[in-house]
Protein backbone atom coordinates (compact mmCIF):
# COMPACT_ATOMS: atom_id res chain seq x y z
CA UNK A 1 0.00 0.00 0.00
CA UNK A 2 1.30 3.48 -0.86
CA UNK A 3 0.18 6.94 0.07
CA UNK A 4 1.05 10.30 -1.45
CA UNK A 5 2.25 13.14 0.74
CA UNK A 6 3.32 16.66 -0.07
CA UNK A 7 6.79 15.97 1.35
CA UNK A 8 5.93 17.26 4.82
CA UNK A 9 5.82 15.09 7.94
CA UNK A 10 2.96 16.59 9.94
CA UNK A 11 3.85 18.15 13.29
CA UNK A 12 7.59 17.74 12.72
CA UNK A 13 8.64 19.33 9.45
CA UNK A 14 8.98 22.77 10.97
CA UNK A 15 11.73 21.53 13.26
CA UNK A 16 13.26 18.78 11.19
CA UNK A 17 15.05 20.99 8.66
CA UNK A 18 18.69 20.72 7.69
CA UNK A 19 21.45 22.74 9.34
CA UNK A 20 20.45 26.38 9.78
CA UNK A 21 22.84 28.86 8.16
CA UNK A 22 22.66 32.32 9.64
CA UNK A 23 24.03 35.50 8.06
CA UNK A 24 23.69 38.57 10.26
CA UNK A 25 22.46 38.45 13.83
CA UNK A 26 20.21 36.38 16.09
CA UNK A 27 17.70 38.37 18.11
CA UNK A 28 16.03 36.95 21.20
CA UNK A 29 17.24 33.45 20.32
CA UNK A 30 15.54 33.58 16.90
CA UNK A 31 17.88 33.40 13.92
CA UNK A 32 16.77 34.59 10.50
CA UNK A 33 18.51 33.32 7.38
CA UNK A 34 18.96 35.82 4.56
CA UNK A 35 19.05 35.09 0.85
CA UNK A 36 19.17 31.74 -0.91
CA UNK A 37 19.91 28.43 0.78
CA UNK A 38 23.62 27.57 1.01
CA UNK A 39 25.23 24.99 -1.28
CA UNK A 40 25.11 21.40 -0.05
CA UNK A 41 28.82 21.25 0.64
CA UNK A 42 30.65 24.53 1.21
CA UNK A 43 34.41 24.56 0.71
CA UNK A 44 34.76 28.19 1.80
CA UNK A 45 36.39 28.76 5.16
CA UNK A 46 35.34 31.47 7.58
CA UNK A 47 38.63 33.26 6.94
CA UNK A 48 37.69 33.70 3.29
CA UNK A 49 34.36 35.36 4.06
CA UNK A 50 33.56 39.04 4.21
CA UNK A 51 34.69 40.06 7.70
CA UNK A 52 31.67 42.36 8.01
CA UNK A 53 29.38 39.33 8.06
CA UNK A 54 29.13 37.01 11.00
CA UNK A 55 28.37 33.45 10.02
CA UNK A 56 27.27 30.78 12.43
CA UNK A 57 26.36 27.20 11.68
CA UNK A 58 23.74 25.79 14.00
CA UNK A 59 23.04 22.09 13.73
CA UNK A 60 19.38 21.26 13.33
CA UNK A 61 19.44 17.78 11.86
CA UNK A 62 16.79 16.35 9.59
CA UNK A 63 15.50 13.20 11.31
CA UNK A 64 14.59 11.50 8.03
CA UNK A 65 18.16 11.86 6.81
CA UNK A 66 20.25 11.71 9.97
CA UNK A 67 18.26 9.48 12.35
CA UNK A 68 16.14 7.09 10.29
CA UNK A 69 16.51 6.29 6.59
CA UNK A 70 13.77 4.35 4.77
CA UNK A 71 14.11 5.44 1.12
CA UNK A 72 14.08 2.41 -1.16
CA UNK A 73 16.81 3.69 -3.55
CA UNK A 74 19.23 3.99 -0.60
CA UNK A 75 18.26 0.69 0.97
CA UNK A 76 18.80 -1.19 -2.29
CA UNK A 77 22.53 -1.02 -1.55
CA UNK A 78 22.04 -2.90 1.73
CA UNK A 79 20.94 -6.31 0.54
CA UNK A 80 20.61 -9.07 3.13
CA UNK A 81 23.09 -11.24 1.21
CA UNK A 82 25.69 -8.46 1.11
CA UNK A 83 25.45 -7.90 4.87
CA UNK A 84 25.68 -11.62 5.63
CA UNK A 85 28.59 -12.01 3.20
CA UNK A 86 30.54 -9.21 4.91
CA UNK A 87 30.09 -10.88 8.30
CA UNK A 88 31.16 -14.26 6.90
CA UNK A 89 34.21 -12.71 5.19
CA UNK A 90 35.31 -11.14 8.48
CA UNK A 91 34.91 -14.37 10.44
CA UNK A 92 38.03 -16.09 9.14
CA UNK A 93 36.14 -19.41 9.21
CA UNK A 94 37.22 -21.56 6.24
CA UNK A 95 34.39 -22.64 3.96
CA UNK A 96 31.66 -20.72 5.80
CA UNK A 97 28.90 -19.26 3.58
CA UNK A 98 26.08 -16.80 4.22
CA UNK A 99 23.60 -19.63 3.60
CA UNK A 100 25.20 -21.88 6.19
CA UNK A 101 25.20 -19.08 8.77
CA UNK A 102 21.56 -18.25 8.03
CA UNK A 103 20.42 -21.85 8.35
CA UNK A 104 22.38 -22.40 11.57
CA UNK A 105 20.73 -19.26 12.98
CA UNK A 106 17.19 -20.45 12.40
CA UNK A 107 17.97 -23.99 13.46
CA UNK A 108 18.25 -22.52 16.97
CA UNK A 109 14.45 -22.34 16.94
CA UNK A 110 14.16 -26.09 16.35
CA UNK A 111 14.53 -28.92 18.88
CA UNK A 112 17.90 -30.68 18.72
CA UNK A 113 19.78 -32.27 17.14
CA UNK A 114 18.61 -30.38 14.04
CA UNK A 115 21.56 -29.50 11.82
CA UNK A 116 23.95 -30.24 14.66
CA UNK A 117 25.76 -26.92 14.23
CA UNK A 118 24.95 -24.98 17.36
CA UNK A 119 22.37 -24.20 20.04
CA UNK A 120 18.76 -25.37 19.96
CA UNK A 121 15.62 -24.24 21.75
CA UNK A 122 15.49 -27.35 23.95
CA UNK A 123 19.13 -27.49 25.05
CA UNK A 124 17.84 -26.89 28.58
CA UNK A 125 14.58 -28.43 29.78
CA UNK A 126 12.98 -28.12 33.20
CA UNK A 127 10.37 -30.63 34.40
CA UNK A 128 6.91 -29.11 34.36
CA UNK A 129 8.13 -26.10 32.39
CA UNK A 130 9.67 -27.47 29.21
CA UNK A 131 12.46 -25.73 27.26
CA UNK A 132 14.07 -22.84 29.14
CA UNK A 133 16.79 -20.26 28.62
CA UNK A 134 18.17 -18.40 31.63
CA UNK A 135 15.70 -20.35 33.75
CA UNK A 136 12.57 -18.99 32.03
CA UNK A 137 10.37 -20.57 29.32
CA UNK A 138 11.79 -20.57 25.79
CA UNK A 139 9.19 -21.81 23.33
CA UNK A 140 10.48 -23.86 20.38
CA UNK A 141 9.30 -22.54 17.00
CA UNK A 142 9.87 -25.27 14.40
CA UNK A 143 8.22 -25.37 10.95
CA UNK A 144 5.79 -23.97 10.00
CA UNK A 145 7.22 -21.20 12.23
CA UNK A 146 10.67 -19.60 11.90
CA UNK A 147 12.60 -22.84 12.48
CA UNK A 148 11.53 -23.94 9.02
CA UNK A 149 14.02 -21.44 7.59
CA UNK A 150 16.83 -23.84 8.56
CA UNK A 151 15.96 -25.65 5.34
CA UNK A 152 15.44 -22.53 3.20
CA UNK A 153 17.78 -20.47 1.00
CA UNK A 154 17.00 -16.74 1.38
CA UNK A 155 19.35 -15.84 -1.48
CA UNK A 156 17.77 -18.03 -4.16
CA UNK A 157 15.56 -16.41 -6.82
CA UNK A 158 11.94 -16.16 -5.67
CA UNK A 159 12.92 -17.61 -2.29
CA UNK A 160 10.16 -18.16 0.27
CA UNK A 161 12.48 -16.85 2.99
CA UNK A 162 13.91 -13.82 1.20
CA UNK A 163 14.52 -10.64 3.22
CA UNK A 164 14.39 -7.00 2.15
CA UNK A 165 16.01 -3.97 3.84
CA UNK A 166 13.44 -1.50 5.22
CA UNK A 167 15.38 0.94 7.44
CA UNK A 168 18.69 2.25 8.75
CA UNK A 169 18.69 3.72 12.25
CA UNK A 170 21.13 6.01 14.04
CA UNK A 171 20.85 5.22 17.76
CA UNK A 172 23.53 7.53 19.13
CA UNK A 173 21.07 8.12 21.99
CA UNK A 174 22.06 4.66 23.27
CA UNK A 175 25.62 5.82 23.97
CA UNK A 176 26.34 5.99 27.71
CA UNK A 177 27.03 9.24 29.51
CA UNK A 178 30.70 8.31 29.92
CA UNK A 179 31.22 7.69 26.20
CA UNK A 180 32.31 4.08 26.72
CA UNK A 181 30.82 3.45 23.27
CA UNK A 182 28.94 5.46 20.64
CA UNK A 183 25.55 3.78 20.62
CA UNK A 184 24.03 1.49 18.03
CA UNK A 185 23.73 1.83 14.27
CA UNK A 186 21.15 -0.49 12.83
CA UNK A 187 19.81 -2.18 9.72
CA UNK A 188 16.28 -3.59 9.70
CA UNK A 189 15.27 -6.38 7.33
CA UNK A 190 11.80 -7.81 6.82
CA UNK A 191 10.74 -11.16 5.40
CA UNK A 192 9.50 -10.35 1.91
CA UNK A 193 6.49 -12.61 2.31
CA UNK A 194 5.19 -10.34 5.06
CA UNK A 195 4.43 -7.57 2.58
CA UNK A 196 1.26 -9.44 1.59
CA UNK A 197 0.90 -12.28 4.12
CA UNK A 198 0.12 -11.17 7.66
CA UNK A 199 0.77 -14.68 8.96
CA UNK A 200 4.27 -14.97 7.47
CA UNK A 201 6.10 -11.97 8.90
CA UNK A 202 9.52 -11.73 10.47
CA UNK A 203 11.91 -8.86 10.94
CA UNK A 204 15.62 -8.92 11.70
CA UNK A 205 17.42 -6.00 13.29
CA UNK A 206 21.22 -5.91 13.17
CA UNK A 207 22.06 -3.64 16.11
CA UNK A 208 25.75 -2.84 15.65
CA UNK A 209 27.38 -1.30 18.72
CA UNK A 210 30.11 1.15 17.72
CA UNK A 211 33.22 1.53 19.84
CA UNK A 212 34.39 5.04 20.68
CA UNK A 213 37.20 5.97 18.20
CA UNK A 214 38.73 8.34 20.79
CA UNK A 215 37.76 6.92 24.20
CA UNK A 216 40.02 9.26 26.18
CA UNK A 217 37.77 12.14 25.09
CA UNK A 218 34.71 10.57 26.66
CA UNK A 219 31.44 11.17 24.82
CA UNK A 220 33.12 13.84 22.64
CA UNK A 221 35.18 11.05 21.13
CA UNK A 222 32.04 9.95 19.27
CA UNK A 223 32.04 13.13 17.17
CA UNK A 224 33.48 11.38 14.10
CA UNK A 225 30.60 8.89 14.06
CA UNK A 226 27.93 11.47 14.79
CA UNK A 227 29.32 13.74 12.08
CA UNK A 228 28.77 11.05 9.44
CA UNK A 229 25.05 11.03 10.23
CA UNK A 230 24.84 14.81 10.70
CA UNK A 231 26.41 15.44 7.30
CA UNK A 232 23.51 13.67 5.61
CA UNK A 233 21.18 16.51 6.60
CA UNK A 234 23.05 18.85 4.25
CA UNK A 235 22.75 16.54 1.26
CA UNK A 236 19.64 17.00 -0.82
CA UNK A 237 21.03 14.59 -3.40
CA UNK A 238 19.74 11.14 -2.51
CA UNK A 239 22.52 9.28 -4.33
CA UNK A 240 25.18 11.21 -2.41
CA UNK A 241 23.48 10.24 0.84
CA UNK A 242 23.42 6.64 -0.32
CA UNK A 243 27.14 6.80 -1.14
CA UNK A 244 28.05 8.10 2.31
CA UNK A 245 25.89 5.55 4.13
CA UNK A 246 27.25 2.72 2.01
CA UNK A 247 30.83 3.75 2.81
CA UNK A 248 30.04 4.16 6.50
CA UNK A 249 28.36 0.77 6.89
CA UNK A 250 30.52 -1.37 4.62
CA UNK A 251 33.94 0.31 4.50
CA UNK A 252 34.26 2.66 7.46
CA UNK A 253 35.83 6.11 7.39
CA UNK A 254 39.31 6.93 8.66
CA UNK A 255 39.67 5.67 12.23
CA UNK A 256 36.02 4.60 12.25
CA UNK A 257 35.70 0.92 11.24
CA UNK A 258 32.79 -0.31 9.10
CA UNK A 259 29.51 -0.49 10.98
CA UNK A 260 28.84 -4.00 9.67
CA UNK A 261 31.29 -6.04 11.70
CA UNK A 262 31.29 -9.28 13.67
CA UNK A 263 32.92 -7.30 16.48
CA UNK A 264 29.88 -5.01 16.69
CA UNK A 265 27.30 -7.78 17.16
CA UNK A 266 28.43 -9.36 20.40
CA UNK A 267 31.90 -10.73 19.59
CA UNK A 268 33.79 -8.30 21.84
CA UNK A 269 34.97 -8.29 25.47
CA UNK A 270 31.87 -6.43 26.70
CA UNK A 271 29.48 -8.52 24.55
CA UNK A 272 27.97 -5.31 23.13
CA UNK A 273 25.70 -5.34 20.11
CA UNK A 274 23.20 -7.98 19.06
CA UNK A 275 20.72 -9.16 16.47
CA UNK A 276 17.06 -9.00 17.46
CA UNK A 277 14.07 -10.56 15.78
CA UNK A 278 10.32 -9.90 15.70
CA UNK A 279 8.96 -13.35 14.90
CA UNK A 280 5.44 -13.74 13.54
CA UNK A 281 5.71 -16.66 11.13
CA UNK A 282 2.63 -18.81 11.79
CA UNK A 283 0.37 -16.78 14.08
CA UNK A 284 -0.62 -19.87 16.11
CA UNK A 285 2.78 -19.63 17.80
CA UNK A 286 2.19 -15.99 18.71
CA UNK A 287 4.43 -12.99 18.21
CA UNK A 288 7.80 -13.50 19.91
CA UNK A 289 10.70 -11.06 20.11
CA UNK A 290 14.12 -12.63 20.64
CA UNK A 291 17.81 -11.74 20.78
CA UNK A 292 21.00 -13.32 19.43
CA UNK A 293 24.75 -12.71 19.67
CA UNK A 294 27.08 -13.33 16.73
CA UNK A 295 30.06 -15.20 18.20
CA UNK A 296 33.23 -16.74 16.83
CA UNK A 297 34.91 -19.87 18.12
CA UNK A 298 38.63 -19.26 17.81
CA UNK A 299 41.97 -20.56 19.02
CA UNK A 300 44.51 -17.81 18.63
CA UNK A 301 44.24 -16.41 15.12
CA UNK A 302 42.44 -19.50 13.80
CA UNK A 303 38.62 -19.52 13.90
CA UNK A 304 36.60 -22.68 13.38
CA UNK A 305 33.02 -21.40 13.73
CA UNK A 306 30.79 -18.33 13.56
CA UNK A 307 27.36 -18.80 15.07
CA UNK A 308 24.27 -16.84 16.05
CA UNK A 309 23.49 -17.84 19.61
CA UNK A 310 20.17 -17.22 21.44
CA UNK A 311 20.56 -15.03 24.54
CA UNK A 312 18.26 -13.17 26.91
CA UNK A 313 16.27 -10.14 25.78
CA UNK A 314 17.85 -7.26 27.65
CA UNK A 315 15.51 -5.14 29.81
CA UNK A 316 12.81 -7.80 29.55
CA UNK A 317 12.08 -8.93 33.08
CA UNK A 318 10.16 -12.21 33.16
CA UNK A 319 6.58 -11.29 34.01
CA UNK A 320 6.07 -14.22 36.35
CA UNK A 321 8.46 -12.60 38.84
CA UNK A 322 5.75 -10.00 39.59
CA UNK A 323 3.42 -12.76 40.80
CA UNK A 324 3.12 -12.67 44.62
CA UNK A 325 2.66 -16.45 44.57
CA UNK A 326 5.69 -17.16 42.39
CA UNK A 327 7.98 -19.88 43.68
CA UNK A 328 10.70 -19.16 41.13
CA UNK A 329 14.12 -19.29 42.85
CA UNK A 330 14.71 -15.61 42.01
CA UNK A 331 11.25 -14.29 42.86
CA UNK A 332 12.29 -12.98 46.29
CA UNK A 333 15.37 -11.31 44.82
CA UNK A 334 13.22 -9.59 42.21
CA UNK A 335 10.72 -8.35 44.80
CA UNK A 336 13.61 -6.80 46.71
CA UNK A 337 15.16 -5.29 43.56
CA UNK A 338 12.20 -3.87 41.65
CA UNK A 339 11.39 -1.06 44.15
CA UNK A 340 14.87 0.38 43.50
CA UNK A 341 13.69 1.16 39.95
CA UNK A 342 10.61 3.16 40.95
CA UNK A 343 12.37 6.55 40.73
CA UNK A 344 13.52 6.05 37.11
CA UNK A 345 10.13 4.63 36.14
CA UNK A 346 8.40 7.67 37.66
CA UNK A 347 9.92 10.10 35.10
CA UNK A 348 7.56 12.74 33.70
CA UNK A 349 9.04 12.24 30.19
CA UNK A 350 7.97 9.25 28.09
CA UNK A 351 11.46 9.02 26.62
CA UNK A 352 13.09 8.80 30.03
CA UNK A 353 10.91 6.15 31.63
CA UNK A 354 13.52 3.48 32.27
CA UNK A 355 14.34 0.37 34.20
CA UNK A 356 17.67 -1.40 34.63
CA UNK A 357 17.22 -5.16 34.70
CA UNK A 358 20.02 -7.45 35.90
CA UNK A 359 20.32 -10.26 33.39
CA UNK A 360 19.33 -12.93 35.91
CA UNK A 361 15.76 -11.54 35.71
CA UNK A 362 15.58 -11.36 31.91
CA UNK A 363 13.49 -13.68 29.76
CA UNK A 364 14.82 -14.85 26.39
CA UNK A 365 11.46 -14.40 24.71
CA UNK A 366 9.20 -11.38 24.86
CA UNK A 367 5.79 -12.73 23.91
CA UNK A 368 3.18 -10.18 22.86
CA UNK A 369 0.58 -12.66 21.62
CA UNK A 370 -0.10 -16.37 21.52
CA UNK A 371 0.02 -19.08 24.21
CA UNK A 372 2.84 -17.54 26.25
CA UNK A 373 1.75 -13.89 26.12
CA UNK A 374 0.46 -13.96 29.70
CA UNK A 375 4.03 -14.25 31.01
CA UNK A 376 4.74 -10.65 29.93
CA UNK A 377 1.56 -9.09 31.36
CA UNK A 378 3.20 -7.49 34.38
CA UNK A 379 0.15 -5.92 35.99
CA UNK A 380 -1.99 -9.02 35.54
CA UNK A 381 0.74 -11.10 37.14
CA UNK A 382 1.01 -8.73 40.10
CA UNK A 383 -2.71 -9.01 40.73
CA UNK A 384 -4.98 -6.65 42.63
CA UNK A 385 -4.62 -7.91 46.20
CA UNK A 386 -2.18 -6.75 48.87
CA UNK A 387 1.36 -8.09 48.51
CA UNK A 388 4.90 -7.46 49.66
CA UNK A 389 5.83 -5.99 46.27
CA UNK A 390 2.83 -3.66 46.16
CA UNK A 391 3.68 -2.32 49.59
CA UNK A 392 7.34 -1.79 48.70
CA UNK A 393 6.44 0.12 45.50
CA UNK A 394 3.96 2.28 47.43
CA UNK A 395 6.63 3.08 50.01
CA UNK A 396 9.06 4.25 47.31
CA UNK A 397 6.38 6.45 45.71
CA UNK A 398 5.69 8.03 49.10
CA UNK A 399 9.40 8.79 49.57
CA UNK A 400 9.44 10.45 46.14
CA UNK A 401 6.33 12.46 46.90
CA UNK A 402 4.86 11.06 43.70
CA UNK A 403 1.14 11.00 42.95
CA UNK A 404 1.57 7.97 40.68
CA UNK A 405 -0.10 4.72 41.71
CA UNK A 406 1.47 1.30 42.07
CA UNK A 407 -0.43 0.13 38.99
CA UNK A 408 0.94 3.03 36.94
CA UNK A 409 4.51 2.18 37.94
CA UNK A 410 4.03 -1.44 36.88
CA UNK A 411 2.46 -0.31 33.59
CA UNK A 412 5.54 1.85 33.04
CA UNK A 413 7.78 -1.14 33.69
CA UNK A 414 5.82 -2.96 30.98
CA UNK A 415 6.83 -0.32 28.41
CA UNK A 416 10.52 -1.16 28.92
CA UNK A 417 9.99 -4.69 27.58
CA UNK A 418 9.94 -5.47 23.85
CA UNK A 419 6.40 -6.82 24.06
CA UNK A 420 5.25 -3.76 25.97
CA UNK A 421 6.90 -1.17 23.72
CA UNK A 422 5.56 -2.74 20.54
CA UNK A 423 2.13 -3.98 21.54
CA UNK A 424 1.07 -4.63 25.13
CA UNK A 425 1.51 -1.00 26.27
CA UNK A 426 -0.13 0.64 23.25
CA UNK A 427 -2.23 3.62 24.41
CA UNK A 428 -1.77 2.60 28.07
CA UNK A 429 -2.46 5.30 30.67
CA UNK A 430 0.82 5.64 32.57
CA UNK A 431 -0.31 8.37 34.94
CA UNK A 432 1.02 11.90 35.22
CA UNK A 433 -0.71 12.78 31.96
CA UNK A 434 1.39 10.30 29.95
CA UNK A 435 -0.01 7.80 27.47
CA UNK A 436 2.23 5.29 25.73
CA UNK A 437 2.19 5.73 21.92
CA UNK A 438 0.92 3.07 19.56
CA UNK A 439 3.51 1.35 17.37
CA UNK A 440 1.10 1.22 14.46
CA UNK A 441 1.05 0.28 11.67
CA UNK A 442 0.76 -3.32 12.82
CA UNK A 443 2.89 -3.11 15.96
CA UNK A 444 6.09 -2.24 14.08
CA UNK A 445 7.94 1.07 14.31
CA UNK A 446 8.84 0.63 10.65
CA UNK A 447 6.76 -1.57 8.38
CA UNK A 448 7.41 -3.51 5.21
CA UNK A 449 3.67 -3.39 4.46
CA UNK A 450 3.20 0.28 3.69
CA UNK A 451 5.16 2.88 1.73
CA UNK A 452 4.70 6.54 0.92
CA UNK A 453 5.95 8.79 -1.87
CA UNK A 454 7.82 11.88 -0.67
CA UNK A 455 9.46 14.26 -3.16
CA UNK A 456 9.09 11.58 -5.81
CA UNK A 457 10.90 8.90 -3.77
CA UNK A 458 9.27 5.80 -2.30
CA UNK A 459 10.07 5.09 1.32
CA UNK A 460 8.81 2.74 4.03
CA UNK A 461 6.42 4.21 6.60
CA UNK A 462 7.43 4.65 10.25
CA UNK A 463 5.09 4.61 13.25
CA UNK A 464 3.39 7.68 14.68
CA UNK A 465 5.03 6.91 18.02
CA UNK A 466 8.46 7.02 16.42
CA UNK A 467 7.66 10.13 14.38
CA UNK A 468 6.01 12.20 17.10
CA UNK A 469 7.55 10.97 20.37
CA UNK A 470 10.87 9.16 20.05
CA UNK A 471 12.54 10.86 17.08
CA UNK A 472 12.10 14.46 18.33
CA UNK A 473 13.83 13.40 21.56
CA UNK A 474 16.72 11.75 19.69
CA UNK A 475 17.02 14.81 17.46
CA UNK A 476 17.35 17.09 20.49
CA UNK A 477 20.12 14.90 21.90
CA UNK A 478 22.02 14.93 18.62
CA UNK A 479 21.55 18.67 18.03
CA UNK A 480 22.74 19.51 21.54
CA UNK A 481 25.79 17.28 21.16
CA UNK A 482 26.76 18.80 17.81
CA UNK A 483 26.18 22.34 19.09
CA UNK A 484 28.36 21.67 22.16
CA UNK A 485 25.51 22.41 24.50
CA UNK A 486 26.52 21.36 28.03
CA UNK A 487 24.77 18.24 29.23
CA UNK A 488 23.31 18.15 32.74
CA UNK A 489 24.75 15.40 34.95
CA UNK A 490 23.15 12.05 34.15
CA UNK A 491 20.44 11.18 36.63
CA UNK A 492 21.22 7.46 36.53
CA UNK A 493 25.02 7.32 36.42
CA UNK A 494 27.77 7.36 33.77
CA UNK A 495 26.83 3.98 32.24
CA UNK A 496 23.23 4.97 31.53
CA UNK A 497 22.22 5.88 27.96
CA UNK A 498 22.23 9.61 27.21
CA UNK A 499 18.74 9.16 25.76
CA UNK A 500 17.45 8.32 29.22
CA UNK A 501 16.14 4.83 28.48
CA UNK A 502 17.56 1.51 27.36
CA UNK A 503 15.68 1.41 24.06
CA UNK A 504 12.39 2.30 22.40
CA UNK A 505 11.95 1.23 18.80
Amino acid sequence: MSRKTDGLDIALQSRLTTHAWVVGVCVGGACVACGAEPPEESTESIGELDQSAQIAKVYNVDVRRSLVVTEKPILERFSFERVMQQLVDQSGVPGLTPLALFQQWWDTQNPGPGLGQGAHCDDQVEPGVGPVLNGYPYLCRPAPSEGGQAACDPFAPDSLCAYIPIALFNRFDQAPENGAHCGEHRIVFAKASGVTDNGDRNSIIFEMNMANPSPLQGLKGCKKIVNVWAGLSDLANLQKRADKLEDFYFDGQGTVPPVISVAHLGDNPESLGQVRTNQLVNTDSGWSMREFKLLRQCSGASCSALRLVPVTNKTNAFGGLFDPESTHPLADDFRAYFPTQVASLASNDLNKISMTVPDMFNSAQSQSSGPFAAEMQYLDRLGTGPSELRSAIAAELALLGSSLSVNEIVRRAQTTSCAGCHRLSALANLGGGLVWPDAQPRFMHVTERQTEIVDGVERFVISDGLLNVFLPHRKLIMDDFLNNKPRPPGAHGPNHPIGGSADHG
